[in-house]
């Protein structure tokens, strides 16, 4: 399967070039990945992770392009999965992520692992382009289905062919690996909002923000997909501040985009892409508003936001009314994430790998939607779509589609 490097980083153009020139971040020597780095979590100490059935879901890996994305969620580790079968189109890739997987089992290709009959369920951590067409693929061929972000890249009617796909199919789990969704703070805020604890949310704010050299060459990428990518294309670790909070959705948006501050690399690229960073204005279905950023300029590296609403307002900590504060005391540890288990670490982004991987075995073996369905998916990544194109247009207001299973 297309291996691709999912959110790496390096702080200077040779080392780029140098990984760019290895089938895998094998060089020791490199520098962490923003993101990847980022693991501490908290979570209720005071209630130990419990089985709930000890089966053993038949997972199948596929993609291990620059980041090893494949790998690096537990599968391998969880005492209810039993990885069956690897893939990547690149064999010295497949080979290692056999290793890493502890699998000897492996396939050329997705279009070929999908037709093994005893797998249940693929994580695809493929190319961003070939996202949709995998997930539609393997659920075509009766397996639940995880993704790494973004549910779509480019083509706006593989929304349509995704959603009509999962409706077709409701028996089975479809999962976006958004990794804000489990950030401390995030999990926090959507357990405070589903109590009522913000009231009405007024405003939120998203922001992905990976530093990037700016006379550095492009991040290594299968088919470079990343080199042309529009920054709104790859959105979601900014809207989940508020999609995954509200499992709401974006109505309109209102985007202006930065050109690349040095000119010569203001040409426009294979997608037509000629903007450095994109800020988006968008209108909330509850009728808030929430602006949200892609931006790779020198700074903080960040996944991040925060919400304000009526009675209460989340940034880092929370703050609200003595009404607001009630509710909040109420839920006890609820808001902290739970264990996992043994074995299972949370790994990066916030300590979210672990939980994004733990979450989608549960929902399929209790029959219930993961944390990020194919609703949640769409109305973190379509807005996103629909911002560069406002951009594009020099920040008219667009509407965004609306998404429904029914």
């Amino acid at each position: 399967m297309p291996t691709i490097p999912r959110r790496s980083f390096v702080t200077a153009s040779a080392a780029l070039l140098a990984a760019a020139a290895l089938p895998g971040r094998n060089n020791a020597a490199e520098p962490a990945i923003p993101g990847f780095d980022q693991t501490n979590t908290d979570y209720d100490k005071t209630k130990a992770w419990k089985p709930f059935s000890d089966r053993k879901v038949k997972v199948g890996l596929v993609g291990y392009g620059y980041c090893k994305f494949s790998a690096d969620f537990g599968f391998q580790n969880h005492p209810n999965v039993q990885v069956l079968a690897v893939s990547d189109l690149l064999p010295d890739r497949c080979a290692a992520l056999s290793r890493a997987a502890r699998c000897d089992k492996t396939y050329p290709s997705l279009e070929e692992m999908v037709k093994d009959a005893a797998i249940e369920a693929i994580f695809v951590a493929t190319d961003a382009p070939s996202h949709a067409r995998h997930c539609v693929l393997a659920l075509e061929h009766g397996k639940h289905v995880a993704t790494a972000v973004p549910a779509l890249f480019g083509d706006i009617d593989d929304a349509a062919r995704l959603l009509e796909c999962c409706r077709k199919n409701k028996g089975l789990v479809y999962a976006m690996f958004e990794t804000s969704a489990f950030h401390d703070d995030l999990y926090a805020m959507e357990k405070i909002h589903a109590a009522g604890g913000f009231g009405k949310l007024i405003y939120s704010e998203g922001e992905y923000c990976h530093t990037h050299a700016p006379d550095a060459p492009p991040i290594p990428s299968y088919k470079d997909w990343r080199a042309s990518m529009p920054p709104m294309w790859y959105p979601t670790h900014g809207t989940a501040y508020y999609v995954s909070v509200t499992h709401g959705s974006f109505t309109r948006v209102s985007c202006q985009g930065v050109l690349h501050p040095i000119p010569a690399r203001r040409q426009r690229n294979a997608t037509g892409d000629i903007f450095h960073s994109e800020v988006g204005l968008f209108r909330t279905r509850e009728g808030g508003a929430a602006r949200m950023m892609v931006c790779p300029a020198y700074g903080k590296y960040l996944e991040a936001g925060r919400v304000r609403g009526e009675i209460g307002g989340y940034d880092t900590t929370y703050t609200g009314t003595p009404e607001g504060a009630k509710v909040v005391a109420s839920l006890g540890t609820r808001v902290k994430k739970y264990a996992l288990p043994p074995g299972v670490a949370p790994g990066g982004h916030g300590g979210s790998h672990g939980y994004l991987a733990d979450d989608f075995i549960d929902a399929i073996l209790r029959g219930r939607k993961p944390a990020v369905d194919v609703i949640d998916a769409l109305n973190m990544t379509v807005p996103g779509y629909y911002a560069h194109l406002s951009a594009t247009k020099d920040g008219e207001s667009l509407a965004i589609p609306q998404y429904s299973l029914a």
